[in-house]
């Protein structure tokens, strides 16, 4: 198969699925570009950058209960 191929029957398959699962794919998809561009990046990270990088991935779903800093906070005890 060629990789234009691949791409019609994925974007075929795509167009055929429910908003919810879309949406699924788009944050995959994205999550994976990141890590492709970013991998390096995140080697030499200290804990403090990934607690930030992780709390900002919490707040970004889109959820229809709301959830503040202090929230989270009581969740994840260090």
């Amino acid at each position: 198969m060629t990789t234009m191929t691949i791409r019609k029957q994925l974007h075929e398959q795509i167009d055929d699925l429910p908003d919810d699962i879309v949406q699924k794919i788009a944050d995959f998809t994205l999550f994976t570009v990141m890590r492709e561009k970013h991998s390096s990046t995140y080697v030499d990270w200290k804990s403090s950058q990934w607690q930030d990088f992780i709390l900002g991935q919490f707040f970004r779903e889109e959820d229809e209960v709301e959830y503040s800093l202090k929230d989270a906070q009581e969740v994840y005890h260090p």
